[in-house]
């Protein structure tokens, strides 16, 4: 059960090292504190509880959404603030989930799939999957070219 719970926090240190390194508040302790806590609780659920482990981890789901909340906050400019990282933190939540119910494989490729989403505008060959670069063209004022 330890080994899961570390694989989880390993895996949730990950994404939180990339949103730490884009400058987010949340940064890596606490998506692999996130991680960790989901991949602890749905382990001890699934081990201890098998047949209630889907209110365990429907748990774990609404209690990351309230963390997600607080990490929303309005800006500057009125609007939110912080949505890829809150979106990020409910990620690492679910892959920690994945983790504590011994689904490995499946934990260890979505958090190689939410870097590469994190990632994608940075990356030269993906930039162009990301909204970020026609937000950019937008506000250079030059016109979007469709497919």
């Amino acid at each position: 059960m330890f080994g899961r719970v570390a694989l989880g926090a390993l895996l949730g240190y990950s994404i939180g090292f990339e949103r730490e390194l884009r400058g987010s508040h949340a940064g890596d302790r606490t998506f692999a504190l996130v991680a960790l806590g989901s991949a602890a609780v749905t382990a001890i659920g699934v081990h201890n509880f098998p047949d209630s482990a889907e209110k365990v981890i429907a748990g774990v789901v609404t209690g990351i959404g309230f963390l997600g909340a607080g990490v929303i906050f309005r800006g500057d400019t009125g609007g939110p603030h912080g949505l890829t990282t809150a979106a990020s933190l409910w990620a690492a939540a679910t892959i920690g989930v994945l983790v504590g119910a011994t689904e490995y494989l499946v934990a260890i490729l979505s958090a190689i799939l939410v870097l590469l989403i994190l990632e994608a505008q940075y990356l030269p060959g993906l930039r162009h999957l990301s909204g970020e670069a026609s937000r950019d063209r937008r506000s250079r004022g030059e016109q979007d070219r469709g497919p």
